[in-house]
């Protein structure tokens, strides 16, 4: 099984956004260290209090200079509030400063209607998904050079390293971008963290619509990745303890409190005691928001929860209010799995 790290740039409590972006670049230079497949950023808006993850393209080009090998990428940028032009431009330029290790992971999202005025967005279309997929297709026929000679866009070029044309990914959480993903033939991480219980059936909607890809930059046959929110640590019943932030912070979120993660110690009261630690084997049609434990028993629940929709590759994502308790987990995790460092 291959691991993979998102990194949404947390703002430390009494932090700002250069502390986040400080222990993004030291997550990212760890999961290099340690054989992670490949390392992306997300983007959030309005929150600077809570996340500071704002720009994959500009995060990812600093984070170019700052790695060698591993593949970076967004996680995701949010195209409907962009030129799918520009997007391939922007990744376009992100390839020329890491040639050939770079992701185009593609997604939607929005935000409160203030964010989304100021981002010019129009909020409701026709047709969404129509609206999506034709987005998707445009950004990957930019980036592959990929319109006919007749088309309005035939004589526009994206400049590139020459080495591999980024990765095209649909990123969702909900069987409609499984549907997308399948029928433009295009690989499909689904963000697990957000809404589990859409998970298996998602990965099956991927796999039946999917067709071989009539895109330059699309596969042969399904590629998927499944996200989830997971913490390691020496002991089940400690992975359980740093999981509560996680589960006090989803509970903030859904009263719509928004800030730093709460301290260990905070969600832990919070939550009126420390979490039961998640079993070490999870029931067909269970599927927890947030999994925790030593790393064998961390080990063992990915490897359930991604034969259960079919992928190799897990991408991991968490929620800590200690930088340090992060960077322990993806270090715990690696050893666990048998990542070979670089």
């Amino acid at each position: 099984m291959n691991l993979s790290v998102v990194d949404l740039s947390p703002v430390p409590d009494g932090g700002t956004a250069a502390d986040a972006y400080a222990n993004t670049v030291e997550a990212a230079r760890q999961a290099e260290r340690l054989g992670y497949e490949r390392f992306w950023v997300a983007e959030h808006h309005g929150i600077p209090d809570s996340l500071a993850g704002t720009t994959p393209e500009v995060l990812l080009g600093h984070l170019a200079a700052e790695t060698e090998s591993i593949r970076l990428g967004s996680g995701a940028v949010l195209l409907n509030h962009y030129s799918p032009f520009k997007v391939a431009e922007v990744f376009g330029a992100l390839d020329g400063l890491a040639p050939g290790r770079i992701d185009a992971g593609l997604g939607r999202a929005n935000g409160s209607p203030a964010v989304d005025r100021a981002l010019g967005t129009e909020r409701h279309v026709e047709n969404p998904d129509e609206d999506h997929a034709e987005r998707v297709e445009a950004v990957v026929n930019h980036l592959y050079d990929d319109y006919p000679e007749d088309h309005d866009y035939g004589d526009i070029d994206v400049p590139r390293s020459g080495a591999e044309t980024p990765v095209p990914w649909v990123l969702g959480s909900s069987p409609s971008s499984a549907a997308i993903a399948g029928e433009l033939g295009l690989p499909y991480c689904f963000a697990a963290f957000i809404r589990p219980q859409f998970a298996a059936h998602s990965f099956e909607e991927y796999r039946e619509r999917f067709r071989p890809s009539r895109l330059a930059g699309g596969v042969d046959e399904p590629r998927g990745m499944v996200a989830v929110n997971a913490i390691c640590a020496e002991t089940d019943r400690e992975a359980a303890r740093r999981r509560a932030v996680a589960e006090a912070s989803y509970r903030r979120m859904r009263r719509g409190e928004v800030g730093s993660a709460p301290s260990v110690e905070e969600a832990v009261d919070e939550l009126g005691g420390v979490p039961d630690p998640t079993p070490a084997t999870l029931d067909d049609d269970e599927w927890p928001r947030a999994v925790s434990g030593s790393p064998e028993t961390l080990a063992d629940l990915l490897a359930q929860l991604a034969d259960r929709v079919g992928v190799d590759e897990v991408m991991i994502q968490h929620v800590v209010a200690d930088h340090d308790h992060g960077l322990r987990s993806h270090e715990l995790l690696a050893d666990a799995v048998g990542l070979a460092p670089r």
